[in-house]
C-alpha cells in the first residue's frame, strides 16, 4: 500500500534495465553528458528511494534517449523485449508504483506492431514511449503511418522523450545535446506529426511531449501564422493549428523559471500538463522545487502532480 505522504504521479521517470545498459552502454552514457550521471549506478531500489524522498506515489518508466534502436532489426527487437519485461517485472514487484510506457523501436515496422500488441494484451502496459527521431526519421514520417493507425485503434498514451539528430548533436562544441538539441528535437517531432496530418487522423491517441514542448512554446506562434500559407492545411490540420497543439499533453520537467512557465501555461491548459522527475537523469528535487516556485494556486498544483496523470492514465488509481 503506497502511504497518504506519497501522492506525486511521476509521468517522465527512466529505467535503465541491466541488459539495455550492458549492449548499448557508450551510446546511453553518450547521452547522459551533462545530465546526472545517476544512469551509471541505476537500480530499482534506488529509484524507489529517490520516489519516496520526493513524495512520488507512482512513476510511469520509460527508456531515455538514445532509445532501443541501433540499425539492426534483430538486436533491436532482443533489446526491445527485455526493456519491456523488464519494467513489467518492476510493476508487478511493486505494485502500485510503477506504470509502464513500453518502448518500441519504430524502423521495425513490423516488429513494433508486434509489441504494441504484446505490450498492451499481455503486459497491460499503461502506454508506448518513443523517442523524438530514429536515425533522422521523425515520427510523422508515412513510412511510420501503420503505428499510428494501430495506436490510434487502441486509443493509446503515447509519451515522447527527445534525442539529437544526427546532424546536430555535437554541432557546437562543448555544448551537448541535452543543453539545446533535445529541447528543438522535441519540436521536429511535434511539427513532423503535426504537418504529416497524423494528429487529425489519430484523435484518439493522446500524446504526450517531455520538456514542456521543449521550443514549442517560442515557436507556437509562428507555426500557427506560418501554417495559413500552407496548401493542404485544410488536409493535415482541418481543426486548425492551434487545436491541435492544444490537445497535447506536455510535461513540466525542465521548464525551471517563471520566463518558460508562463509561456508554456499561455499556450497549453494546466489540465494537460504533467510532473516528472526525469529519474535518474536528474534528482527528483530539483523540478519538486521548480514546480513550487511557479505561480499556481493549490489547484492547479495538485493537478499537475498528480490529478491531470490520474484522468489521462487512470490505472494508477488502483
Amino acid at each position: 500500500m503506497v502511504s497518504g505522504t506519497l501522492y506525486r504521479i511521476d509521468t517522465h521517470h527512466h529505467i535503465v534495465p541491466p541488459k539495455y545498459f550492458a549492449a548499448e552502454r557508450e551510446k546511453i552514457l553518450g547521452m547522459a553528458v551533462g545530465r546526472n550521471q545517476g544512469v551509471i549506478d541505476w537500480t530499482p531500489a534506488r529509484a524507489l528511494d529517490a520516489m519516496d524522498s520526493g513524495g512520488v506515489a507512482t512513476a510511469v518508466t520509460s527508456i531515455s534517449a538514445p532509445g532501443a534502436w541501433f540499425g539492426n532489426v534483430e538486436a533491436a527487437r532482443r533489446i526491445v523485449r527485455d526493456c519491456n519485461d523488464y519494467a513489467a517485472g518492476m510493476a508487478r514487484d511493486h505494485m502500485g508504483r510503477f506504470g509502464v510506457f513500453a518502448t518500441l523501436a519504430l524502423p521495425d515496422i513490423e516488429g513494433s506492431l508486434r509489441e504494441i500488441e504484446y505490450a498492451f494484451d499481455v503486459l497491460e502496459a499503461d502506454g508506448i514511449g518513443l523517442v523524438t527521431n530514429y536515425d533522422d526519421i521523425w515520427p510523422g514520417d508515412p513510412r511510420f503511418a501503420p503505428i499510428w493507425e494501430e495506436l490510434n485503434r487502441r486509443k493509446a498514451v503515447v509519451y515522447f522523450h527527445p534525442t539529437a539528430a544526427a546532424c546536430c548533436a555535437n554541432l557546437v562544441p562543448q555544448v551537448t545535446p541535452a543543453v539545446i538539441e533535445f529541447a528543438f528535437d522535441t519540436t521536429r517531432a511535434v511539427v513532423s506529426l503535426l504537418f504529416s496530418g497524423t494528429f487529425a487522423r489519430c484523435p484518439d491517441i493522446r500524446f504526450i511531449f517531455s520538456h514542456g514542448g521543449g521550443t514549442l512554446p517560442m515557436l507556437f506562434g509562428r507555426i500557427a501564422a506560418t501554417a495559413r500559407n500552407r496548401n493542404d492545411l485544410a488536409q493535415v490540420a482541418p481543426r486548425g493549428v492551434i487545436h491541435e497543439i492544444k490537445k497535447l499533453y506536455l510535461d513540466t520537467v525542465s521548464v525551471f523559471d517563471p520566463v518558460s512557465f508562463n509561456a508554456l501555461k499561455q499556450m497549453t491548459p494546466i489540465s494537460q500538463l504533467l510532473f516528472g522527475t526525469d529519474y535518474p537523469y536528474w534528482t527528483t528535487d530539483v523540478n519538486i522545487s521548480a514546480l513550487a516556485t511557479q505561480t499556481l494556486t493549490p489547484a492547479e498544483l495538485r493537478a499537475i502532480e498528480r490529478d491531470n496523470a490520474l484522468a489521462l492514465l487512470p490505472r494508477l488509481a488502483r
